[in-house]
Formats: structure tokens, sequence, C-alpha cells
């Protein structure tokens, strides 16, 4: 089974390191990423990798553009320190990157905290590299409303944030779900016309938390072609008491009998190294801590997941679609491509 990992294209959706290469450039480490990340992804087979960029609370008002350039800045800077990484634009970018043994590096927004009411921004954000966005964490921005806010607000994508998703498709941007409220998810399954991404999210069937999504909006995603990855790290997705590769697993399953086995991929949100560096631990607003540590903590875990799908019965192939395969049809065909216009 390690044969079938270290063969496979392998695609994470959703690791948060870059906000830890920020801490440790600010402690003296520039080097942290090349001591700890890089032999992480190499463990675990990582071939690309999206770079969310995440806005912390205290910037997220006045800071939050630049806070977000600076963090877009850093993950440039990283490519050039090492010549393993390369950030690529377009899905013919990241099978060169892979062909040639790199580590193909995917720049996204998370909650866009950055573009406040501004809808043109997200063409600046295009042009500095980022190919990923979603519009929301887990409170409300200007643009639409977290899955946090569900029971106080339930408001879905204001006209910004619908005239944004509708540049975004425009541009080649790929939409992301995840952290979007219900209302919202709504919104974006009615006036969405490509494939999209729930980039860390899992089946509220398995495990009831307002993260998770639906089994009516796991089929919407997929019937529009597009891939949920799979939030294997976070305990209170998958099953706080429980959060192991096996119950991850089962939400894989899950997602096959409602959805599609091509609508499945990895997003694990390897976060929990920059709480406990930063916090001392796990510390998320709304959210009660009271869960078991992973045993997908970090992405040398991600051949469990592999074992664990082979352990079941899944095929070779389906295999692959998941750990990477489905991801990059998404990439492949939206990242990049502008949508196509009518002629005049």
């Amino acid at each position: 089974m390690t044969r079938l990992h270290d063969e496979a294209l392998v695609a994470d959706l959703h690791n948060d390191l870059i906000l830890l290469v920020d801490h440790f450039d600010h402690r003296g480490r520039p080097d942290y990423f090349g001591d700890f990340w890089l032999p992480e992804l190499r463990a675990g087979g990582v071939n690309v990798q999206v770079l969310p960029v995440y806005i912390d609370e205290q910037f997220q008002s006045e800071g939050a553009l630049r806070r977000t350039l600076l963090l877009i800045e850093r993950i440039h800077r990283l490519a050039e320190q090492y010549p393993q990484l390369v950030v690529c634009r377009t899905g013919s970018d990241i099978a060169r990157a892979v062909a040639d043994g790199r580590i193909a590096l995917v720049i996204a927004l998370e909650g866009a905290h950055a573009l406040g009411q501004d809808p043109e921004l997200i063409r600046t954000m295009e042009r500095v590299g980022v190919r990923v966005v979603s519009l929301a964490h887990m409170g409300r921005t200007l643009l639409a409303d977290g899955s946090g806010v569900d029971d106080s607000s339930c408001g879905g994508l204001t006209p910004q944030g619908l005239e944004v998703l509708a540049e975004m498709e425009r541009l080649g941007i790929v939409y992301d779900l995840s952290h979007l409220g219900i209302v919202g998810v709504e919104d974006v399954l009615e006036h969405a016309s490509r494939p999209l991404l729930a980039t860390h999210s899992a089946c509220r069937a398995v495990t009831d938390i307002h993260r998770n999504l639906t089994d009516a909006q796991l089929k919407g995603v997929a019937d529009l072609g597009g891939v949920i990855g799979v939030a294997a790290a976070i305990p209170p997705f998958i099953d706080p008491g429980r959060p192991t590769a096996a119950r991850v697993v089962d939400h894989i399953e899950h997602l096959a009998s409602v959805a599609s086995i091509d609508a499945i991929a990895l997003g694990p949100d390897f976060v929990d190294d920059y709480y406990q560096e930063v916090y001392g631990g796990w510390a998320i607003p709304g959210m009660e801590v009271t869960w078991e540590d992973s045993e997908i903590r970090r992405p040398s875990d991600l051949p469990r997941i592999t074992e664990e799908m082979a352990a079941r019965g899944f095929t070779d192939t389906d295999i692959t679609k998941v750990l990477g395969g489905n991801a990059m049809r998404v990439l492949d065909e939206v990242m990049g491509i502008p949508a196509a216009t009518s002629a005049p």
C-alpha cells in the first residue's frame, strides 16, 4: 500500500502552514519550512499543496488587505527560497511542477477579508496569483455569512458577494464553499456554473456540526462537477471522540454513497501545530474544545487514509481519485482558465 500512495498524485486542498512560517519568520527562524514542513510534505507524498491565507481576528478589518498581501508575498518568496516548490497559476503549471518532482503551490484566500466591500479587488488577487477563494470564515464578512453565525443570522451572499462569485468564474478562480453559511451555500449552488471546491469540510450526516455539509449540499457540489476535500485533521468535523483514519474513511464512504467517488478529495486542514505553538492548544471561537487528538495530524499521516481505504475494498483507481485525481480535475478545468464568453 505504500507503493500505491507513493505513486499516486496527492493533492492537499487546505494546509495553513504559511501562518507558522510567518510566525517563525518573526522569531528568527526563516528556515522553519525547510526544517519541518518540507520533510512532512515529502513524507506524506504531497505533490499539490493549496495554501490558504487566513486572517486572524485582529487583522480582519483595517489590516486585512495589508496582512493578506504580506502572506501572499511570503508564499512567493517561499518558492524562491526552496527550489523544490513552485507557485502555480494553472493546471498545466501544476502538471509541469509534478513532472519535475517539485511541490506545486496554489494560493488561496480563506475568508477573503481583504476584499472588504470592493468586488473589484478580486481582480487584484487574481493578478498576484490567487486561484482559490472562500468568502467567509466562521463569522460575517461584507460578502457573506460564515456557518458560525447560522443560528443568529442565516444570511446568504450579499450583492457584492454575488458579484465576486460571478467575477471569480469569469477569471478562472475556483470558488471554495467551506465555512460558508447554509443560505450562502444555497446561493452559490444556485448561481454557480463551473465546478467548485469545498476545500476542507465533511459530512453532517456522519458528524453533526455546522461546518459540515448536508447530503443535499454534497450532492449539489457533485452535480456541478465539484469536489469536497475531507477535513481529516479536524476532530470536531470527523468525530470528536474518535478522530481516527477509520472515521475519516467513514466520511469518504458516505460521500461516495450520496454523491460520487468522483466528488471526493483530501483537505485535512493541518492547523494543530499552529494552535499548539501560538495559543498553547486549540482555541476556536464558538466551539467547545473537548475532543481527542486526531490520528491524521500532519501530512506524514496521510498514508493511513490510503491504507484504510484499501482495507475496506476501495479499488486502486478510486483511491487515486480521492488522493488527488478528483481535485486535479477541478483545478485543470477552472484554475486560471477564464470562463467562455458568448459572442456579441
